[in-house]
């Protein structure tokens, strides 16, 4: 890709960018939200046309009309935000565009063949094939969407944060498929903020920083910190910023609590200035056991405690009075509203700092939104844009930033660094140490361990939809974390 530009309206996306993946190579292109990194990556795959500048393929001037004429030219992407068809089940999604077919008719048993092969190179037998894909967790979602794009021998494939959602196991898994594909002579163009994966996968990687290429270089003699620097432009002295937290009185018990399917139980108790992370494998009931304590799912037993009152059996509209915030791993769907300004989703559960007499002051609301775009650093044009426009991470903090209006002093937050650049999540980490000083309390879920290690005080392991062994984060290390999310507690006791 040579001198290409985007434009979107007044803001370019793209100024002249060059970038370039050899044949069986792995590249990683590294930067912050809204860099420009999807949007180069767009241009490739067709989805968008470029303003100015040139492809080419195996040395051949290549314009893709669109996706399909792209991917039919040998180019797969694995979006950020998954572009699955909710209503279809796991084996549709997968073939979706590739069905097996002879003299216009499905071949429906070769289908089925190559769905479970795809799924199984990525060590996911257990998904079924059956299944509506709306049925299906995030990170199983994730699952499908890469197993789609391996279907019909892609001559390049891009990975646009493939493991957001995915456990380090399933990582690793995806590490294997890569190597692999590499094998073949497969370009890959691998797109993470996860810089220890770059390092993993990588040969070489290209920086971007607001639409325009500021360095390039071989993986193999890179320091992270170099690679920090060019993506932020400004170093970054400490990942994990940490004080003392001084923990206060419980404001959240949860006693064996049980859900329909998951959790099978689940006990914690969350202090005041606490952030209390956990950790598991896909599927063992994380998600689960917040939506159950935020009232989104059935309790089946077992109790919940706000405070010294049992609140078991109650609602989303009850836990937002009691100042209890819900972060949702899947933004997309249930963390906002798309079609809607970035004031509306910031003010939407607290309207009374912007409202009088019953009425919202959209004056006072767009000034309110604006404190927090800027607190949050968000990168946006104003508070009147909608939120489909801008990148994911941007998106999530715009997610972060609701329970902060709410006030909330109780954080459920699901995946919270989904997507998020390293600039971002050292805004993130810092955001919720300064929660944590001011008494608030934290309940942090996520898939990336050394974030877990480097933010909470106290985490627990989910294992087969049991959480239990609740301990302080310096009594664990990723090894013993991941000993006992595969219910090997003798190994992660030792």
């Amino acid at each position: 890709m040579v001198g290409v530009r985007k434009s979107f309206g007044a803001t370019h996306a793209l100024k002249n960018v060059s970038f370039e993946v050899g044949p069986g190579e792995v590249h990683a292109l590294i930067g912050e939200n809204g860099a420009g990194k999807s949007t180069l990556m767009k241009v490739l795959s067709g989805a968008y046309q470029a303003d100015t500048g040139q492809i080419e393929l195996d040395g051949e001037r290549f314009v893709p009309k669109d996706p399909l004429h792209a991917r039919r030219s040998g180019i797969a992407m694995i979006y950020q935000e998954l572009s699955l068809a909710p209503h279809l089940s796991v084996e549709e999604n997968v073939l979706l565009g590739e069905e097996p077919h002879r003299f216009g008719w499905l071949n429906r048993p070769r289908r089925r063949t190559v769905a479970r092969e795809a799924l199984a190179e990525l060590h996911h037998e257990n998904i079924s094939l059956d299944a509506p894909v709306s049925r299906l967790t995030i990170a199983e979602q994730q699952i499908v969407e890469i197993a789609r794009a391996l279907i019909g021998s892609p001559k390049v494939l891009i990975m646009d944060e493939p493991t957001s959602s995915l456990t380090q196991v399933d990582a690793e898994n995806l590490f294997t498929v890569i190597d692999r594909l590499r094998q073949r002579d497969v370009s890959i163009v691998y797109i993470s903020h996860f810089l220890e994966e770059c390092q993993r996968v990588a040969a070489r990687y290209t920086v971007l920083r607001d639409g325009e290429s500021v360095g390039a270089g071989g993986m193999a003699s890179a320091r992270l910190n170099d690679i920090i620097r060019l993506m932020v432009g400004r170093e970054i002295q400490d990942i994990y910023p940490r004080t003392s937290h001084a923990l206060g009185k419980p404001v959240l018990e949860l006693q064996a609590l049980r859900g329909v399917a998951k959790p099978r139980s689940a006990n914690l108790i969350l202090h005041e200035g606490e952030i209390l992370g956990i950790a598991g494998l896909i599927g063992t009931g994380r998600t689960e056991t917040l939506r159950a304590c935020f009232g989104l799912d059935r309790i089946k037993s077992g109790s919940v405690w706000v405070g010294s009152r049992e609140s078991t059996h109650s609602s989303p509209t009850r836990r937002l009075a009691e100042g209890i915030g819900l972060l949702s791993e899947n933004r997309k769907e249930e963390g906002l509203l798309l079609n809607r300004t970035l004031a509306d989703n910031l003010t939407l559960t607290r309207y009374g700092p912007v409202s009088k007499l019953g009425l919202v002051n959209r004056h006072r609301q767009r000034q309110c939104a604006q404190d927090w775009l800027a607190r949050l650093e968000v990168r946006a044009q104003s508070p009147e844009q909608a939120v489909s426009e801008l990148s994911g991470g941007n998106q999530q903090k715009i997610a972060v930033g609701r329970l902060l209006h709410h006030n909330a002093r109780i954080f459920l937050l699901d995946e919270p660094t989904r997507g998020i650049d390293v600039g971002s999540k050292v805004q993130i980490y810092k955001l919720l140490d300064e929660l944590a000083a001011q008494g608030k309390a934290v309940v942090f879920v996520s898939s990336y361990l050394p974030e877990l290690l480097g933010v909470c005080d106290t985490i627990g392991v989910m294992c087969r939809g049991v959480l239990s062994a609740v301990r302080p984060a310096r009594e664990w290390n990723e090894h013993t974390l991941m000993a006992a999310a595969i219910g090997q507690w003798q190994a992660a006791t030792s």
